[in-house]
Parts: C-alpha cells; structure tokens; sequence
C-alpha cells in the first residue's frame, strides 16, 4: 500500500509560494508584514497591488491554485465579486489585493505599522 505525500510546508515556504504566486500574474507594490506579535490571528499579512478589478481576481486566485497544489487550501476568500480588495485567509498568511485607489485609501501597512510602533513604545 503506498503511503500518501505529505505536502505541509512551512510558514516561510509558504510566504514564499504566496509571492511566487503573485509575481506570476503581475502583482506590483508587494509588501510582506510579520504580524505575529501584533495578533493571534495570522503570522503575516501581504499587500499587493492590480491594475485592475480583473486583475485582482485573477490574482487572488492564483495565489488560491498554487498553495492549493503545495497542500494549503484557503480558508476563506472575500471580495471576489467586485475585485476591488480581494482577500485570501490562508489561516497563517492573509493576503490582501486591491487596486491602487483602494489601498491608497486603507493604507493597511501605514496602519499595522503604526500599531507595532504604539506596542513598542508601551513596552518601553
């Protein structure tokens, strides 16, 4: 009887394929944010950029295809019926992509980002 394939991958394996994974359908303005000691939620939060509503559905789907080939099925997916911030919950990873006017708009890594130096500074 032949054994199964084991396809766990490790969290930076998987950051790494979500990358991957977006750079194939031309996903510019990547920007990877380790979150682990701001949430229990997830262990990195990705922002990427579409030109366009299409696009941004196309990408979140390929990054949905290819971990689903590595093992990792998404937990959840939103936005896709507008396009204009899709959202992959992969539990570990949530990958956020949105079109330039929206992300301008939300600015989540300003936001995380002013999160991490509030913690910091109220650990001090």
């Amino acid at each position: 009887m032949q054994q199964p394939i084991d396809k766990s991958i490790s969290l930076e394996e998987m950051k790494l394929a979500v990358v991957d994974a977006l750079e194939d359908i031309k996903a510019f303005d990547i920007t990877v944010m380790d979150v682990h000691k701001m949430t229990t939620l997830t262990s990195y939060m990705i922002v990427a950029s579409g030109n366009s509503t299409r696009q941004c559905k196309a990408i979140a789907d390929n990054v949905r295809e290819k971990l689903k080939e590595k093992g990792v099925d998404a937990r959840g997916i939103e936005g896709e019926k507008d396009g204009e911030w899709v959202l992959v919950d992969l539990d570990e990873i949530v990958i956020h992509v949105m079109v330039p006017a929206t992300r301008a708009y939300y600015n989540l890594e300003q936001l995380w980002s002013e999160s991490q130096s509030r913690r910091a500074a109220s650990a001090a």
